[in-house]
């Protein structure tokens, strides 16, 4: 039997001395192979990957590109992410029962590339003019129809609200659009862009925009998409690449082929006949009509007549409107519709499902907003992602990816971090997967807190400032930043908690105190400090230590009750009095101080 011919991965540009030692010969070797082909390179000469493989192939081997391999790998990786999202929105449903649905589209790019343009025009009419029937302006999506084929248009332009959608757990997109002007290039705002189309693992069609303008360069805009490792189709590259003149309509019905042809390409389906499942594109409350809520049915078929819950907001399904103002009776998989009837504009990005009855669905919106209100006067944050919990949850099998935000403050920094994490994802031995999905010089941004946020990534600044809207938004969202000055230290956190071996750091945070002005007796609850609170805040939630002159009488004990005269409340403010109770604590006196602090976690 003949042996198999050896394949060997070679990098797009390598030295004739690497070449050498990737496929274990002489120097000289690969040299006279050069000359015989009539170049002349020198042993430390850089040489790209078409002139290599002349060489590996003459010497008996398979030369295949590495880049490209990686790009195949990459592209399986997130085909399988891709099919895994959907798998709670069509959790409980038969494979068999499912059928093709259109596919649903969103458009990102820069601000003032031509995105609102575009979508005008496949529109075929302009938004200033206001919609058919006078229900509102727009309802946040529609759908055009092409060659037979019917595409979902999320017509909410930015990955601000692309990424808000997957924030709240929604799916933003099946394909998207990156728009590019060919006059302007790819700007900061493009490239953020295209970090959020990657971390939602959706297929990109790249839309060349404003190609009728006198300093349009198409091919400019190419080579910096290559060097994002977008290589257009007629490259050789995956990437479909339209070149588009929207105000004329020139190439629209190309990049409308392309949009069906990727959507061939990928299976979005859907059970027509299963348990209804959405999301909510937009919600506003009309002055005559009462809530109006724009749906986008992914799952079933819509009725009028459901009772539906979407987040904290839920009803029964009084009137649906297509996009075009026209009422209709039902909708199917991939169709937006302006429904009334909810009590409540439910948050955009909120899932939607239907129930047995509106009773019920009040039920569960009820017990979502006692569980928001408890954790706002709480002090709870949402779901967060830091690098203890991504290690409990590849322990219990839920994560095998852990994706990274990268800031530094130099470009010279960013290369070599980004090699380093590679090699640690490499020597993991627990099979932990290191994914960065943004690596940018600079402080770190609200930008980067709503990207991390949405991909559940935990963001790394090398010598770099937080802005204070992105420590707002971290803490509200949960986001974990850690910060470092000393790089190895930076590593070391990783390989730690790869290796499950980075402990969690706390903190005892002080948020308020309190003066006892006079003691009671409560019947079934003990001794009551009648206090006022001086400073800060007391919390029901809180631990507690009491306070007299320079001594600590009692330590970390928990607040047993929180009262403002006979309500129990969960939070007292500045200048407020208030009754508390501490647990186990009965000895109180007049002037004694009350501290109120919190355990709090630290990078």
């Amino acid at each position: 039997m003949q042996e198999a011919t050896k394949i060997v991965l070679v990098p797009d540009y390598l030295t004739v001395r690497e070449l050498a030692e990737l496929i274990d010969s002489s120097p000289i070797d690969v040299m006279k192979t050069l000359i015989s082909n009539g170049i002349m390179a020198s042993i430390n000469q850089q040489i790209d990957f078409d002139t290599a493989a002349i060489v590996v192939e003459e010497l008996g081997f398979s030369a295949q590109s590495a880049s490209a391999v990686a790009a195949a790998h990459e592209e399986e990786k997130r085909a399988e992410q891709r099919e895994e999202k959907w798998s709670a929105m069509y959790e409980g449903e038969s494979s068999d029962d499912f059928t093709r649905r259109p596919p649903i589209i969103s458009i990102l790019g820069h601000v003032d590339h031509g995105k609102t343009t575009l979508l005008d025009t496949i529109r075929k009419t302009a938004v200033a003019e206001g919609e058919a029937g006078g229900i509102t302006q727009h309802i946040g999506a529609y759908q055009a129809q092409h060659g037979g084929h019917t595409l979902t248009f999320l017509d909410t332009p930015g990955h601000e609200a692309f990424t808000a959608m997957r924030a709240r757990g929604a799916h933003g997109a099946d394909i998207a659009i990156l728009v590019v002007a060919a006059d302007d290039g790819v700007m900061p705002t493009t490239r953020e862009a295209l970090d959020h189309a990657r971390a939602a693992n959706v297929p990109l069609v790249v839309a060349i925009t404003k190609v009728d303008r006198n300093n349009a360069n198409p091919d400019m805009v190419k080579q910096q998409l290559a060097e994002l490792d977008l290589v257009p189709d007629d490259w050789d590259g995956a990437t479909i690449m339209v070149p588009v003149d929207s105000l004329a309509g020139d190439g629209v019905e190309d990049l409308l082929e392309a949009l069906v042809l990727v959507a061939d390409e990928n299976e979005i389906v859907a059970n027509p006949a299963g348990k209804l499942r959405g999301t909510v594109v937009e919600a506003e409350v009309d002055r005559s009509r009462g809530t109006m809520a724009t749906l986008l049915v992914m799952n079933g078929t819509m009725t009028r007549g459901d009772a539906i819950v979407a987040g904290t907001s839920y009803g029964k399904i009084k009137a649906m409107f297509d996009s075009a103002g026209n009422p209709v009776a039902r909708a199917t998989p991939s169709m937006p519709v302006a429904v009334l009837g909810l009590d409540s504009p439910p948050a955009p990005g909120a899932m939607f499902e239907v129930t047995v009855n509106d009773k019920t669905a009040r039920g569960i919106a009820e017990d979502r907003r006692d569980e928001e209100r408890a954790r706002e006067f709480g002090g709870q944050l949402p779901p967060s992602m830091t690098l203890e919990d991504f290690l409990q949850q590849f322990q219990a099998g839920a994560a095998k990816e852990l994706s990274i935000i990268l800031k530094a403050d130099v470009q010279g920094s960013i290369q070599p971090i980004t090699d380093e994490l590679v090699n640690i994802s490499e020597r993991n031995e627990e099979g932990i997967a290191v994914r960065v999905l943004r690596q940018e010089v600079g402080r770190v941004t609200e930008s980067d807190v709503m990207l991390a946020s949405a991909s559940s990534a935990i963001i790394f600044g090398f010598n770099v400032d937080v802005d204070n809207a992105a420590l707002a938004s971290a803490e509200v969202q949960g986001v974990e930043i850690r910060r470092y000055n000393i790089i190895y230290k930076l590593f070391e956190d990783i390989e730690l908690a790869l290796h499950g071996m980075l402990e969690p750091k706390f903190v005892n945070r002080v948020i308020g105190e309190s003066e006892v002005l006079q003691t009671f007796r409560i019947p079934r609850g003990g001794i009551i400090a009648g206090s006022v609170i001086r400073r800060g805040e007391a919390r029901r939630n809180a631990k507690a230590r009491l306070r007299r002159g320079n001594a600590i009488v009692h330590d970390n004990v928990a607040v047993s009750s929180l009262k403002r005269f006979q309500d129990d409340v969960r939070e007292v403010r500045t200048g407020f009095e208030c009754g508390i109770g501490l647990d186990g604590v009965s000895d109180f006196e007049e002037g004694d101080i009350i501290e109120f602090f919190v355990r709090e976690r630290v990078s």
